[in-house]
């Protein structure tokens, strides 16, 4: 009898042992909980991320539908795991998206960066990473975005989404309908304090990285053949960009930056656009402006497009600490090393 208790109580302390472990307060690590049937769904990633998910580096996950990181949550992604968007379904409803109050921790690294692709590699088969903040916009407190009926906008420029280091992210931008698209990454009245470097946005079929609103900065952004602008902003984002480099092998792009809404001067510092089929680099619409400094052009057919005709006052785009002209041309020596994007490929 006594070894028959001995081997109970070892069975037991085993078992308290495992209850222990997993009534911890570290982050679950991977699967998803799926949010709707409260199921595990191993290496498919879809549903809602109600409490803090690491995923798993060696992992390669299958986005098949929408991932939506609830407030509240963390969804951190370590460095080397790669994301593949499923192409057999509407690629309207693939996409990540970090809601209001939601947090988003990519971290990756030069040698091992984070990748989100898509199965076919095609432009335009999923709809990118979409974050949405608590910042300032021009379409006030809780406005609704075009995409996915996402909620945001706010009144802390320093509202904090998480953070962004080396990730790559390709052929997103699904046409929605005739008058939108997902761009590849769309960062919605986004606070200051949202840290967001060393992204590269490739083969999208409409912006890289758009702004609406808020006041996030990026640093060190590699932008290559999105079909529409490489760079968009509207809605009064006031942050910065420092470090971008585009480049353009395609004919069917529309801008290397398009610029539109109220002008709360942004700041773009050191920008290299290389275009090999000419094109406009610079399109300014309504009242909209920035201060650039560091620019350098090449390949472009029209450096500056004024969108509104009959707009003179121009006083608001400034361009080297001068007020822009149509005429000038910003052909100098690249201001960006694209060296420093070698980490992409």
């Amino acid at each position: 009898m006594k070894n028959v208790s001995k081997k109970i109580l070892l069975i037991w302390g085993f078992t308290f042992g495992l209850l222990t472990v997993g009534c911890s307060n570290d982050p679950v690590i991977d699967p998803i909980n799926d949010g709707k049937e409260n199921q595990l769904l191993g290496n498919d990633l879809e549903g809602s991320v109600e409490e803090d998910r690491t995923l798993d580096p060696t992992q390669t996950y299958s986005l098949t539908g929408v991932l939506s990181v609830e407030s509240g949550a963390t969804l951190t992604i370590p460095a080397g795991t790669r994301i593949v968007a499923k192409d057999d379904t509407d690629a309207t409803d693939v996409y990540i998206v970090v809601q209001q109050g939601g947090n988003i921790e990519i971290n990756g690294t030069s040698s091992a960066p984070v990748v989100m692709t898509s199965a076919s590699g095609q432009s335009g088969s999923w709809g990118g990473l979409v974050i949405a903040g608590n910042g300032v916009t021009t379409e006030g407190v809780g406005a609704t975005a075009e995409v996915g009926g996402i909620i945001y906008g706010g009144s802390d420029a320093d509202d904090n989404s998480g953070s962004i280091n080396y990730l790559v992210l390709s052929d997103a931008g699904a046409q929605i309908n005739s008058e939108s698209q997902y761009n590849g990454l769309s960062l919605y009245a986004v606070g200051e304090g949202t840290t967001i470097q060393n992204v590269a946005i490739l083969n999208g079929a409409d912006d890289g990285v758009e702004f609406f609103g808020g006041s996030v900065a990026v640093t060190n952004l590699y932008l290559e053949n999105n079909e529409d602008d490489a760079v968009d902003w509207t809605e009064g984002w006031d942050g910065k960009i420092t470090n971008t480099y585009v480049l353009h092998t395609i004919s069917n792009f529309s801008t290397a930056i398009e610029a539109d809404g109220v002008n709360n001067m942004p700041t773009v510092e050191k920008f290299t656009a290389v275009s090999e089929t000419g094109g406009t680099a610079l399109q300014f619409k309504k009242q909209s402006g920035a201060t650039i400094t560091g620019l350098s052009l090449s390949g472009y057919e029209t450096v500056l497009d004024i969108a509104e005709n009959g707009r003179t006052d121009l006083t608001g785009i400034q361009i080297e600490d001068i007020t822009a002209t149509p005429e000038a041309t910003y052909e100098v020596d690249a201001t960006v090393d694209v060296s420093i994007f070698s980490w992409v490929n």
